[in-house]
């Protein structure tokens, strides 16, 4: 086992991706990261108890794709892996769904992939996820709204998706390919400008040139935020029914105490939020919050309306809370629900 490979699974066994002894599927597209995934779950599959087999997705979409898939079946071969095969009409699928290629491959990847690792029982869907994956969409999201939810990390576990090096810089997993002398194949596709992501890769690359630690600084820091973001929920959530509490039927209610600071009372709007299932805009949240605070520590009077939201006077009920702020029509809705009469 050479160091990237101890260095991997370590982390693996520091996160406790729960899937010691599992049977994985391993999507492999021929490419670099996913190339090295393969190669690294091949490496330590003993170690896990991992019983592996691959799929590959042929979209359709590039000459190089035939290419790519005597690669992976090739790889197969060498390894003794069971390898699955699809072809996948992505063009179809784009035109009659409205979507852009990118997101069409994705859905139509997806949805095989499950079908498979259901069929086949597997417990995850191994994919070649990295650090630099993580930072671009960090500031994808940055790009398109902010808030503390942009600065939470990739995780290594979500549903049946199981990335294990996303904490590796895609550097080092072609430094490893090199190493062990294992081929791959770039998409040259990826250095396109025409998707967001490909754009902010190449604004990247003087940035990192810049500042070489980046990606692993902006990891830590998300590490951090997720922490203290998990901290707050679990207070939030403990001060419930003593301080707060949420009825929904047959119309969404808050039930709120007198006694908040600002940051307490945002957090527990954005929970409320939550659980109804509505948007949450953090600007908005925070002129909610600032208008309810000065009516909430005076004594309860009559009704007073911000927006859609209505904030009402004590309710007659022993121990509930002294306050309540009803959501009215507009504000922080789906239009599915507004559609259907909601609050």
């Amino acid at each position: 086992m050479n160091r990237f490979e101890a260095g991997w699974l370590e982390a693996v066994r520091r996160a406790g991706d729960g899937i010691r002894g599992k049977r994985v599927l391993v999507a492999c597209s021929g490419g670099g990261d996913s190339v090295a995934l393969l190669a690294f779950l091949w490496a330590v599959r003993r170690s896990l108890g991992l019983e592996l087999m691959v799929a590959h997705a042929h979209h359709g979409l590039r000459p190089e794709a035939e290419q790519e898939a005597e690669l992976v079946r090739r790889l197969c071969r060498t390894a003794d892996l069971d390898l699955v095969e699809a072809r996948l009409e992505v063009r179809a699928h784009a035109r009659a769904a409205g979507l852009g290629l990118e997101t069409a491959a994705r859905e139509l990847r997806w949805a095989w992939l499950r079908a498979v690792a259901e069929s086949e029982g597997a417990a995850a869907v191994a994919t070649g996820h990295t650090l630099d994956d993580h930072t671009e969409t960090v500031l994808l999201r940055l790009a398109r709204g902010g808030g503390a939810g942009c600065l939470t990390p990739l995780p290594r576990v979500q549903g049946l998706r199981w990335s294990p090096l996303v904490g590796a810089r895609r550097a080092e997993l072609r430094a490893y390919l090199v190493q062990k002398r294992i081929p791959w194949l770039e998409d040259a596709s990826n250095q396109e400008p025409f998707t967001p992501r490909n754009r902010w890769r190449q604004l990247l690359e003087p940035m990192r040139a810049e500042a070489p630690a980046l990606d692993r600084h902006l990891w830590e820091t998300h590490l951090q935020v997720a922490e203290l973001a998990g901290f707050r929920d679990r207070q939030v959530e403990a001060w419930r029914g003593a301080r707060w509490d949420l009825a929904l039927e047959p119309r969404p209610v808050l039930l709120l105490g007198r006694n908040w600071e600002e940051p307490e009372l945002r957090w527990t709007l954005e929970a409320a939020c939550r659980a109804c299932g509505w948007p949450r805009e953090p600007e908005l949240l925070r002129d909610l919050a600032a208008w309810m605070l000065p009516h909430l520590r005076r004594k309860p009077g009559k009704q007073k309306t911000w927006g859609g939201w209505q904030l009402e006077g004590a309710i007659e009920k022993t121990g509930t809370p002294a306050h309540s702020a009803r959501a009215g029509q507009g504000l922080l809705l789906p239009w599915a629900l507004l559609r259907l009469g909601g609050p």
